[in-house]
């Protein structure tokens, strides 16, 4: 008679509060029977992707003579890093063979934190690699790419915030093989403007910089060192210092955002003249990280392209699989030609 008593007066046996709360809780549920007969109802159904958010496995031989020349070169990419879905049509170069790889240059581990983001975090990575811009050019020059995105992790711990590294990478790819357009695509470097000029003035095509999310949601997706405001000072910057730059931005979708609050930020990045936008769908990488709030609809994105062109924006992506890098080379590409065939000017004066 004992072990009854002091059940009923424990409050927590075995993770159960009260012999009354388990009886409760035993005779609610669902019987043996149950179980056996397979008519359990209280599991909550598991959320299925929709089926625009469904891709292929990454094959093909553009794709595995990438992969193997980054292992080879102990290089790393955000498209594998970030785990995107894209990464096989990216590297595979897609129907018009203009293969893009998105390089993740001073290692693979961030100082920062963001909750959208699966890069690993560190508050003191190890010290920067001073072979990687060479082993960089050298990867990029014979892989035959027509567009190369070179992005970083954050590096607070860097005096310049690894702006150096950035801008020399660009430089010695450009010695190798000039005519690869190259975007950077840099963290905000704490807001020091003067390592936005390093990397704006190193030969690059195209300098990005993404805000993520509308302006309200900053603190709850982004690290507590990334705002708004800082990072169109980083965008505006780059043009102010190179006005022949392209600037870009990324804003994903499916966070909670309003209406809005999405058309404030366009109207904030036209007025420092941001040149192109895209807009991709927030997933989630693994469960510790935020929760989809929406899968956004195709035709929700078709609307923000078409809003974007009407406040000026020279090029617009969107679509749930965009990524602020994805298919890029093609992106950019086929929008080139494009003004070229429209307006009969000489690719040297095109300007996207």
């Amino acid at each position: 008679m004992i072990r009854p008593v002091i059940f009923r007066h424990c409050k927590r046996f075995n993770g159960i509060t009260t012999s009354t709360t388990l009886a409760s809780k035993l005779k609610d549920g669902p019987s043996f029977e149950d179980f056996v007969g397979g008519k359990v109802e209280n599991t909550p159904p598991r959320t299925r992707l929709p089926e625009w958010l469904k891709t292929e496995i990454p094959a093909g031989g553009t794709y595995a003579k990438i992969k193997k020349d980054l292992r080879g070169l102990k290089l790393n990419t955000v498209c594998e890093e970030a785990r995107c879905p894209n990464i096989g049509d990216c590297w595979g170069g897609g129907e018009d063979k203009t293969a893009t790889a998105t390089i993740m240059l001073m290692g693979d581990e961030c100082t920062r934190g963001c909750r959208f983001c699966s890069v690993k975090t560190n508050r003191k990575p190890g010290p920067l690699d001073p072979n990687e811009p060479e082993n960089t050019a050298e990867a990029i020059s014979r892989w035959g790419l027509g567009y190369v995105v070179l992005t970083s992790v954050d590096r607070d711990d860097l005096a310049d915030g690894g702006a150096n590294h950035f801008g020399t990478t660009v430089e010695l790819i450009k010695q190798k093989a000039p005519k690869i357009l190259v975007e950077c695509l840099t963290g905000d470097f704490r807001g020091d403007l003067k390592n936005v000029d390093r990397v704006a003035l190193s030969g690059l095509d195209v300098y990005a910089h993404n805000i993520e999310t509308v302006e309200n949601l900053q603190h709850i997706v982004r690290d507590r060192r990334a705002n708004f405001k800082q990072s169109l000072s980083v965008l505006e910057r780059a043009k102010t210092t190179k006005p022949s730059l392209i600037t870009k931005t990324s804003m994903m979708l499916g966070l909670g955002e309003t209406d809005e609050e999405v058309m404030k930020a366009l109207k904030d990045l036209r007025k420092i003249d941001v040149d192109v936008v895209t807009f991709g769908q927030y997933m989630r990488p693994t469960k510790k990280h935020m929760k989809v709030e929406e899968y956004v609809h195709p035709t929700k994105f078709d609307h923000w392209a078409k809003v974007a062109e009407g406040l000026g924006f020279k090029y617009v992506a969107s679509g749930p699989l965009v990524r602020s890098s994805y298919k890029a080379g093609e992106f950019y590409i086929k929008n080139l030609l494009k003004k070229q065939a429209g307006e009969g000017i000489a690719s040297s004066d095109v300007k996207v």
